[in-house]
């Protein structure tokens, strides 16, 4: 092994290779252990590195193409946020984004001193434990399709929040660094600096919107190559600006996939930048995974089990808290909650961070990064396995529900008396195919109710005049109030996620739903594998759409009828 790792260190090729194959070996071996692919890749970052195998000598690439990764993550994110939505949702996402940083911090010091930290480890170790993955988190929900549901809008609106405080500390720590007399001032100038970079790039997003956006993207979408390389470079263009002036490259990023998001490509955008954001994070989650150094945690053992236990459960029972006295169900609250049951990367680097200043010593990095290793594994299953875990709980979580709701939450026979409607069908998810089908029927007379977990797309159905209500197939309470007795098809365009057919499939939480409520008419599902529809069938579906197969077979059809009056 030695001969090995001595033949592949220096040669950045080799290392590559060695990181790519070993990459490819342990992600089928946690395939098939039906594990995250995420927990693979740590897990590859931990043996190729330092502490393990020590494949790579120089980790400047492997940083590099990591940080490319983050910046199109972001950017596909950002493409995807309603600037409206943004709005209606900055409320809650200040008061859990603030609620919980302030929570960690102050429960987080005192279990630090009773474990006998001493005051400057605690402090340092209560602010590591307040930041919560972005890059994870955005990665799980964009794998179960959660990122335009009301839980994940509301994730993705406080780990803004969180991000904006990261930089707050981190610049807060560069001036303690600097010291003297001088280090107020400093601190003044960098605070002010920071508000004058935010309205710098404020303003650059917001003209870009108003003036160039859609002419420019009008000619850079005549070639799709063209349009691949300005996603990408204004993606890291924004990321390095916003490092630039001092904020988080997540944020610049975030905000280059916001000044795209009103153009006609934003979906052009995301098909093809999908599969290179998914290759370059693997770089991310490995770096991740090489930076944890196994001799450092040993003796810290006991600590970072009390300090993970309180990340684990505190992070998600403050964010639940706040958003049930803001009027959020439980389920919603519980599902946002879960994103924060872990910490982040910048965690690591803010210790680092103390430790060359002497502020705190090693040990005191050995214990965060162990609190985030195991916090991070954990994590990564409850957000996966989230739907099921609130199936679980759900019957303890009355405490965090408020009797009024919000607007965008209030069940469906208190805002409408939706039980009191008759339709002959009730559609999941009202995206391109959905649209379809539900203009099709209409066209047949056919009386149609859309249900999607996307308020805005409720409102906009709304205002075209169609019958729409906020609800989640995986929400079996909302199955309840739908007018089951009259109704002759359920159809789902939900098509599950991409991996093998799980318990977390919102496909199979409807069915089971509607088979408890006593639904005894035609359900529809979608799927775009064809090993999926036997299973599907065997579950409850009557019909299951594989809809470009479908496509293709009216499009033969029409082929052909076509040849025949041809030729006639």
């Amino acid at each position: 092994m030695d001969v090995l790792t001595s033949l592949i260190q220096g040669n950045a090729f080799y290392e590559l290779t060695a990181m790519l194959t070993l990459a490819a070996l342990l992600g089928l071996v946690g395939q098939w252990l039906r594990q995250p692919m995420i927990v693979t890749f740590i897990a590859v970052g931990i043996i190729s590195g330092p502490s393990v195998l020590g494949l790579v000598e120089d980790a400047g690439y492997i940083a590099l193409l990591a940080e490319l990764g983050i910046a199109i993550l972001l950017f596909l994110v950002g493409l995807k946020l309603d600037l409206a939505l943004i709005r209606t949702l900055g409320p809650v996402a200040l008061a859990t984004g603030l609620g919980q940083v302030a929570f960690t911090a102050i429960v987080g010091f005192l279990l630090g001193l009773l474990l006998g930290l001493g005051p400057v480890v605690s402090i340092y170790a209560a602010i590591a434990l307040t930041f919560s993955s972005t890059i994870i988190i955005v990665k799980l929900l964009s794998d179960k399709r959660e990122t335009d549901s009301l839980h994940g809008r509301i994730a993705i609106g406080f780990l803004i929040v969180q991000d904006v405080v990261v930089v707050l500390a981190m610049i807060g720590l560069s001036a303690i660094g600097v010291g003297g007399e001088g280090a107020g001032e400093s601190t003044g100038s960098r605070l002010i600096g920071i508000v004058l970079g935010a309205v710098i790039m404020l303003g650059l997003v917001a003209l870009f919107v108003r003036f160039f956006a859609d002419a420019l993207m009008r000619r850079v979408a005549n070639s799709s190559e063209l349009l691949l390389v300005f996603a990408i470079a204004l993606a890291t263009l924004l990321a390095a600006l916003g490092h630039l002036l001092g904020f988080s490259m997540e944020l610049g990023g975030l905000l280059a996939g916001v000044a795209l998001a009103s153009t006609p490509y934003r979906e052009a955008i995301v098909s093809r930048l999908s599969s290179l954001r998914d290759f370059l994070l693997l770089f991310f989650f490995i770096a991740l995974g090489s930076q944890l150094d196994l001799g450092l945690l040993g003796e810290q053992v006991a600590p970072a089990l009390v300090l993970s236990v309180f990340v684990l459960i505190g992070n998600p029972l403050i964010v639940m808290a706040i958003m049930g006295y803001m009027g959020y169900t439980k389920r919603t609250g519980f599902l946002a909650g879960l994103t924060v049951a872990q910490i982040s990367e910048f965690s690591l680097i803010f210790m680092a961070m103390g430790m060359t200043l002497n502020h705190v010593a090693a040990s005191a990095l050995g214990l965060v990064t162990l609190v985030g290793l195991i916090t991070i594994v954990l994590s990564v299953y409850m957000i996966t396995y989230s739907h099921t875990l609130y199936r679980w709980l759900e019957p303890y979580l009355g405490v965090f529900e408020r009797r009024h709701l919000t607007n965008a939450e209030k069940p469906a026979d208190e805002e409408v008396h939706l039980e009191h409607r008759r339709y002959d069908a009730i559609l999941y998810g009202y995206g391109r195919f959905g649209s379809e089908i539900a203009n099709r029927l209409k066209e047949q007379g056919y009386r149609i109710a859309i249900v999607d977990f996307n308020p805005e797309t409720v409102k906009h159905c709304r205002l075209d005049g169609m019958e729409a209500y906020y609800g989640d197939a995986c929400d079996p309470d909302f199955v309840e109030h739908l007018p089951l007795t009259h109704t002759r098809w359920v159809i789902s365009t939900l098509r599950g996620q991409d991996n093998a057919i799980s318990a977390e499939d919102p496909r199979l939480a409807l069915i089971s739903a509607l088979h408890r409520h006593g639904f005894d008419g035609q359900i529809a599902l979608t799927t775009h594998k064809v090993s999926d529809i036997e299973m599907l069938k065997r579950k409850g579906a009557n019909l299951v759409f594989l809809p470009y197969r479908d496509a293709a077979g009216e499009a033969s059809r029409l082929i052909l009828e076509s040849d025949v009056e041809i030729t006639s």
